[in-house]
C-alpha cells in the first residue's frame, strides 16, 4: 500500500515552514508553526491549512496527525473553495462595501474632504474624485470611525457583565486579526469589524472582553466566552466565512 503521506519540505516564510502533503491523493500546500505548547492543532481558512506544533514534536509525529486528520481537513478544504470573494474597491463610484452587514454603494464627487451615508449610498467629496487611493484612504478612516463608536460602548457593556473595565478601546489595520486584549487590559480591533454585521462584531468583544479574565483560550475562558455569548460557536464559523469574502481596501494614514 502506497504511504499516504508524502511531504517535501520548502523554504521557510515568516517564521513558518512550508510543506506539501499527498492526502487522499491530492497534493496539499500547508504551514508547520512551532510554538510553547503540548498538543498538535490545525487549521483550515481562506488562506489554507496551517498546523501549529510544540517545539519539540518529530516530524513522524505531526505528519500522523494529518493523516488521522485528512478527511476533515479535505472537507474544510472543500467547503472554502466554495466561499465566494467580493470583488476588489478601487475608489471609484460604483464600487459596492458592506457596512454593518448592509451593502453600500459608492458614489465619489467632488468637494471638500468627507464621507457620510445617505442610505444604501456612502457619498465620498474630496478635492481630487479621481485620485483613488485618496477616496481608499477616506472612506478607510470613516470606516475607522464607525468601527470606534459601535466597539467601544459595546465592549464597555460586556465587560461590565464580568466586573471588568479594558484600560482603552482602539482601532487597528489588522487584516489576520479580528481583535487582540494586552495583558494591561487594552483591547484593539480591526476596522475591518464595521463591514459585519452586529451580531458577528458582538462574538468578537466578547471573545476579546473575556480575555480581561483569562488571558489565554483554556477551557475556562470558553466558559466566560459562553456566559457572553452562547452562540459563539455557530458566530466563530460565520466570522471565519464571511471574514474570507471581505473586500480589502488600502491602508490609511
Amino acid at each position: 500500500m502506497p504511504d499516504p503521506l508524502s511531504l517535501f519540505r520548502l523554504r521557510p516564510q515568516g517564521g513558518a515552514v512550508q510543506r506539501l502533503a499527498v492526502l487522499g491523493g491530492r497534493p496539499i500546500a500547508y504551514r508547520v508553526v512551532r510554538a510553547r505548547r503540548r498538543t498538535i492543532s490545525i487549521t483550515v481558512d481562506g488562506t489554507g491549512v496551517s498546523v501549529r506544533a510544540p517545539q519539540r514534536a518529530a516530524w513522524l509525529e505531526i505528519d500522523a496527525f494529518l493523516v488521522a486528520k485528512q478527511r476533515w481537513i479535505l472537507a474544510r478544504l472543500d467547503e472554502w473553495a466554495g466561499v465566494p470573494r467580493t470583488a476588489p474597491v478601487h475608489g471609484m463610484s460604483g464600487d459596492a462595501l458592506p457596512l454593518f452587514g448592509e451593502r453600500v454603494v459608492l458614489e465619489v464627487a467632488a468637494g471638500r474632504p468627507g464621507v457620510r451615508r445617505d442610505g444604501a449610498r456612502l457619498m465620498v467629496c474630496t478635492p481630487a474624485p479621481a485620485a483613488c487611493h485618496r477616496v481608499v484612504a477616506l472612506v478607510v478612516r470613516w470606516y475607522r470611525e464607525q468601527a470606534l463608536a459601535a466597539l467601544a460602548p459595546r465592549t464597555a457593556a460586556y465587560a461590565a457583565r464580568l466586573g471588568r473595565e479594558a484600560t482603552s478601546v482602539s482601532i487597528s489595520h489588522a487584516v489576520r486579526q479580528w481583535g487582540r486584549c494586552t495583558a494591561q487590559g487594552a483591547i484593539r480591533y480591526s476596522w475591518r469589524l464595521a463591514h459585519l454585521a452586529p451580531a458577528l462584531t458582538d462574538y468578537v468583544v466578547a471573545h476579546e472582553v473575556a480575555h480581561l479574565v483569562e488571558l489565554n483560550h483554556s477551557k475556562r475562558f470558553w466558559r466566560i466566552v459562553e456566559s457572553l455569548y452562547p452562540d459563539w460557536r455557530e458566530a466563530r464559523t460565520r466570522l471565519e466565512r464571511e471574514g474570507a469574502g471581505l473586500p480589502l481596501l488600502g491602508r490609511a494614514s
